[in-house]
């Protein structure tokens, strides 16, 4: 079937290491509106990380943003759609974490706001008046997108572990990683993206998708055409069956002028 959606993941993927968008991209995107296909922005981004992109690459419309515990209108940059956790689980993870782990320190996405505990260490630098310092239990009252956990002193395969044994199957769970996101049970990239599409009148035969992460592979699987950049990690590697150039060397750009030429 003839591609008619272009699902994307942002860093690692269409960005570039540095977290730029090359001018080869923006054209790539360009010649894929020119030609009639719908595009949407599949990240782990929170909404705030995602407008400048789609004014400098020209794009508008959805984003699936935290994963996708939100949908966002590039337009209106507004919150369109949300599936938060809820307030019990996030009460119950966080008291379980803390008997287990003592240092074990949170942040959340609770819709457009970033919050976290004084102790939290964020590697995205805010502008004080953008965030809010709160105790984790008062994360529980809010529309909580995204639930982040750190701990200075454990591996992530042990963070992750902990993590997914409190956890108890009751949340979906990115990781490993030093920095560990949960989500609503059964919130991923790939089910909102699912839900999105079939609203659209979009098969999954016509989309195709670009990723480089382990929570990129469901909707990659997922996608009529499943595309992993060269830098992707290994277990992406292993699994999706196409492979295009790094995301420093465009790769996701040189598969969409293909796709566009051969239309």
């Amino acid at each position: 079937m003839a591609i008619k959606l272009v699902a994307s993941d942002l860093d690692g993927t269409l960005l570039h290491s540095d977290g730029a968008i090359s001018a080869r991209s923006v054209r790539a995107l360009e010649a894929v509106r020119a030609a009639g296909l719908a595009l949407v922005f599949v990240t782990a981004r929170p909404p705030r990380g995602v407008p400048w992109l789609a004014r400098e690459a020209g794009v508008g419309g959805l984003a699936i943003c935290s994963n996708g515990a939100l949908i966002y209108d590039l337009n209106t940059e507004r919150v369109v759609e949300e599936r938060p956790l809820d307030g019990d689980t996030i009460t119950g993870l966080v008291l379980e974490l803390r008997r287990r782990l003592a240092a074990v320190a949170f942040a959340c996405e609770a819709r457009l706001q970033f919050c976290r505990e004084p102790h939290f260490v964020s590697a995205e630098a805010l502008p004080p008046d953008q965030v809010l310092i709160a105790d984790a239990l008062d994360f529980a009252r809010m529309p909580v997108a995204k639930l982040m956990v750190r701990h200075p002193q454990s591996r992530p395969e042990a963070l992750f572990a902990a993590v997914t044994t409190a956890a108890a199957g009751r949340v979906a769970i990115v990781g490993p990683a030093d920095l560990i996101e949960i989500s609503s049970a059964g919130v991923t990239k790939q089910s909102t993206l699912t839900e999105l599409c079939a609203r659209l009148g979009v098969a999954a035969d016509e989309v195709i998708a670009f990723g480089d992460m382990p929570n990129d592979l469901g909707m990659l699987m997922w996608a009529g055409r499943g595309v992993a950049v060269a830098n992707a990690d290994p277990e992406v590697l292993a699994v999706v069956g196409e492979v295009t150039a790094s995301n420093d060397a465009d790769g996701v750009a040189l598969v969409l002028e293909s796709l566009v030429q051969s239309g």
